[in-house]
């Protein structure tokens, strides 16, 4: 992945930028990390940057403040599900990331697979179940996953391991979409990450959950040495490659724009299938302090600033 060239001398197409963050989901407080993080990266570069924390009044709040641009800080349900998008499209506004298709079939986990699938990315099997049905009776042999169709950064994930007589009653608090809950075969082995930056992908981390956590839940993800990131990946080379060019495919499959971050499983267990499989692709990837786009794009010698930057000019309506 090569370097942006001379990003940080060159003219700017937008001078005040909005960063949005906040939200009502269950991922605010991850948003307002993001957005701060961002915030002060723009004000460094030069920008005029309005940090807004969305609510419902936030078409009210954009038309009165009138940015130039709005860099999308937003997680989880209605930011990063083509709703704000859709705002921001009927505003006028441009805006970073992903457009209002590639946003809502990103953020539905069924759907997307279904077409990842389609686009020749191996993704998991699973079946949609109700949520309620999914609490009283196995949906399928453990060890299997329970997560949330349309949600993000591991909120409400269940892992099922052992084969006991009834489901954990823990399955009847995840988030559901209309009654429905998303169940998939777990995947043993390794987790795998790796993004599309400026059209090309970046290296691969692996991650190591630490503190005994099992997976790479929300607390690994966000607190201080929840996990340890590898990067590069220890990886036999056709595995390092292939997991960088389903993270393009994917991105591309599902029609995203500017930053994305896909997620995979990789089972290089003794006994296990040799199976590389895309979780998932996340439209809005965290900007704090853990998050993993900015590691990865350091890695490819962008700085943080260099990449936000780069962020707010790809800005654009029609996405």
């Amino acid at each position: 992945m090569s370097s942006p060239r001379a990003d940080e001398t060159q003219p700017r197409k937008y001078e005040h930028v909005a960063v949005l963050m906040g939200g009502w989901s269950s991922e605010r407080e991850v948003s307002l990390n993001s957005g701060a993080a961002v915030a002060t990266a723009l004000e460094g570069q030069g920008y005029h940057v309005t940090r807004v924390d969305a609510d419902r009044d936030l078409a009210l709040r954009l038309r009165d403040l009138r940015p130039d641009a709005c860099f999308n800080a937003l997680h989880g349900r209605w930011g990063e599900d083509g709703a704000v998008q859709g705002l921001l499209e009927c505003l006028d506004m441009p805006y970073t990331h992903s457009g209002i298709l590639s946003s809502a079939l990103a953020m539905h986990k069924e759907r997307a697979k279904a077409v990842m699938a389609t686009a020749g990315v191996p993704v998991p099997g699973g079946l949609v179940v109700d949520r309620d049905a999914a609490a009283r009776a196995h949906a399928m042999a453990p060890p299997y996953v329970v997560k949330p169709i349309a949600e993000g950064s591991s909120v409400g994930v269940v892992i099922v391991r052992d084969a006991v007589s009834l489901p954990p009653d823990t399955i009847r608090q995840i988030p559901d979409l209309d009654g429905n809950v998303l169940v998939e075969p777990y995947i043993a082995g390794r987790e795998l990450t790796c993004a599309v930056v400026a059209g090309e992908a970046t290296g691969v981390i692996d991650i190591v959950p630490l503190k005994g956590l099992a997976f790479y839940d929300y607390e690994a993800k966000y607190a201080d040495g929840g996990s340890k990131h590898v990067l590069p990946a220890d990886l036999l080379p056709e595995i390092y490659q292939a997991t960088r060019k389903y993270t393009v495919l994917a991105h591309q499959a599902l029609g995203c724009r500017g930053v994305t971050r896909a997620d995979f499983r990789f089972d290089d267990t003794p006994s296990g299938s040799g199976q590389l499989v895309c979780l998932e692709v996340n439209t809005q990837p965290g900007m704090t302090g853990t998050s993993l786009v900015p590691e990865l794009a350091a890695h490819a010698g962008w700085s943080f600033g260099a990449l936000v930057r780069w962020m707010v000019e790809d800005a654009s309506c029609n996405r």
